[in-house]
Order: C-alpha cells, then structure tokens, then sequence
C-alpha cells in the first residue's frame, strides 16, 4: 500500500460499520471517512449528545446510539438494537486514568478498552458478515497481561502499566479471534490498528501535570487525528486486508505516515496467555462466543 489514504476507500454504499467512541479524535475520522466513502455509519458513544453532533457533521447516513463500554448492561441493551453489520471498529478507550473502576467492577482501562470490546465483538458476532477491527498502541510493548490481578486489585495501581495491558490484551483478543475464526471455517476477519502519535484528547485525561506535557507534544510532534485514523480506516475498508494483521502508521518508529502492515511483541504472539485471557474475559464478561 503505498501512500494510502482517506481518498482510496473504496466505494462502501450498502455496508453498515458500526465504530465506537466516534463522538471525536480518531472514532470520528474513522467514521467521518466511512461515511463519505457512502457506508451507513452508527456511532456508538458514551456521550449521546457529542455523537449526535458528529453524526450530523457526517451526514443522514450516520446515525448515534449510547453504547458505554464501562458498563455490561449497556453493551446488552446496545447489541439488542443491531440487527446485521458489517464491519465492528472497536476504537473506544481511556489512557493513562486515575484508578477508576466500571460499573462491573473492572479497572477502568481493561475493563473499558479490551473486556468491553470484548463483550461487544462477542454479543454482535453472529450478525457480523465481514470483520472487526480492534485499536491497539505502540504501547502495547509496555503491557504484560496478570492472569492473577487483571483488574488491580492486588497490586499497586500503575496507571501506564496498566494502559500497557490493556493495549495488549486488544492484540491477544484480535489474533486469537482470528484463530479461533480460521479454525472454524469461518470467512470473518479480525485485525488490529494503531494510530502512532495522534493529537486526539485522548491525552487529556491523566489529571495529572503530563496533560499539559502531552498537550504540548501534541502541538509539536503529532500528527493530525485524521492522520492518525487511516490505519484503522484501511483495515476497516481495505478488500486485501487480511485477517490477524496489524496496521500502522509507514514511519519512523511507527509514529506517524501512511497505512502499512506493522510488527507487534513477542508477548502479543504467546498463545497460552491468549488462550488463558480469552477464558478469563469470557468468565468476567459473561459472553461465551460460537464458533
């Protein structure tokens, strides 16, 4: 794929996406771009007020409806209002919070990031007709998944740490779907994405004194949110994407350029921990997934 972008979506008229967190950053670049590539676009947001503005930026294609992903009630009561979609962008997160705990007791950053996608993917699966998209970071590298604490309730809270985790647990979530998928026979595709280093506001919400460090390398150093969401973009629409791969910015250090297939750690590879995370999300979320 060389210099690919916004404009090379190919035509999506007909198809319905579904991407979550779409209210601002890089969730409405993504669906900003699915819908003037003609795709009925539903974004699905915490903040129902937000959403409806960036759905109408977008046009009378695109629709909002409150899907909070801290809350398994709510990812029951979203999923029951989905008839068919095509394609699941599972991009909705929080980075780097205060200790914070979901309605359902998780830690904020897995229980939002990866169980709640993972509950959503499970529950939207069966009307699913071609692939999920998940966004991991490059700082998944920072991220080793506690089979024992995954919610931090032994150990010391460590926001990054735990933001690393949460980060590669989307990565053993996508590659194991992908897995668990081709082993069925099945012709859905799971893949993962990363943005490199977007100004988004997702940076914004540490409540700490990095705010302002990582406002200001926002300024300087990031590329634009748009920017930012053409991996996610190309693995959501590409026809030749295939299933289990990984899509990153084609610059240095992966930290900002165009759409390209990128590497990620050896820990995102380990299949036990994936096995063994599977289970566990599978036992904390109450989603069984069929294969």
């Amino acid at each position: 794929m060389t210099q690919w972008k916004a404009d090379d979506v190919v035509d999506q008229t007909g198809r319905t996406f579904i991407v979550t967190g779409a209210n601002s950053g890089l969730g409405a670049e993504v669906a900003r771009g699915l819908g003037e590539a003609g795709a009925r676009v539903i974004l699905a947001c915490r903040n129902i007020d937000k959403a409806e503005v960036a759905a109408r930026s977008i046009g009378s294609n695109a629709t909002a409806r409150w899907l909070d992903l801290a809350d398994l009630a709510s990812i029951r009561a979203f999923a029951e209002t989905v008839d068919s979609v095509d394609v699941l962008v599972n991009n909705a997160g929080v980075m780097g919070v205060p200790l914070r705990r979901t309605v359902d007791g998780f830690e904020m950053q897995i229980g939002t990031n990866h169980l709640g996608h993972f509950a959503l993917t499970g529950l939207l699966k069966e009307r699913l007709t071609d692939r999920v998209v998940t966004m991991s970071s490059a700082a998944h590298r920072l991220g080793a998944i506690s089979r024992d604490d995954l919610n931090w309730e032994q150990r010391r809270y460590k926001r990054w740490a735990a933001y690393g985790q949460s980060k590669l647990a989307n990565l053993l979530f996508t590659y194991e779907l992908q897995r668990r998928l081709s082993n069925s026979g099945s012709t859905l595709r799971a893949l993962a994405s990363h943005p490199g280093y977007a100004d988004t506001n997702l940076q914004r919400h540490t409540e700490t004194f990095q705010d302002h460090f990582m406002a200001f390398g926002n300024r300087v150093a990031a590329q634009s949110a748009q920017m930012g969401s053409l991996p996610a973009l190309y693995a959501a629409t590409a026809p030749d994407a295939l299933g289990g791969s990984f899509i990153g910015p084609d610059g240095l250090f992966e930290m900002r350029g165009h759409p390209t297939v990128v590497t990620s750690n050896k820990r995102s590879h380990d299949l036990r921990t994936a096995e063994e995370l599977w289970a566990l999300s599978e036992q904390l979320t109450g989603v069984s997934y069929q294969f």
